[in-house]
């Protein structure tokens, strides 16, 4: 199970749609009450989510028996005109940790 971090009032940097989005690109196979619990949101506000970021492109999903796997469209281009021309793939960069970052202790780094 993921680890909910400590509630947060006022505004934030990421959306919960780019949150959800690194969630899926953390872990393909993540099931919807995961990415609830690791972005502090309802299940149906990431059914919601989803439902968007596949609507307009940026994800698909496969369905394999009671599991979902997510792609992402790494080349799709950011919605808003100040990103212009900035692929999906240049986000995710920013909010997924490498697998060997994820794995290092705070006085290792």
């Amino acid at each position: 199970m993921v680890e909910v971090p400590v509630p947060h009032t006022g505004w934030t940097f990421i959306t919960s749609h780019a949150r959800v989005l690194a969630a899926i690109s953390d872990n393909p196979n993540i099931r919807i009450r995961d990415i609830a619990a690791r972005c502090r949101l309802t299940e149906r506000a990431v059914s919601r989510i989803i439902n968007d970021l596949e609507q307009d492109g940026y994800l698909s999903h496969t369905r394999e028996g009671r599991t979902n796997t997510y792609r992402i469209e790494p080349d799709k281009v950011l919605r808003h005109p100040a990103e212009a021309g900035l692929p999906v793939a240049s986000l995710l960069s920013l909010l997924v940790q490498d697998e060997t970052e994820r794995t290092l202790t705070p006085t290792t780094r």
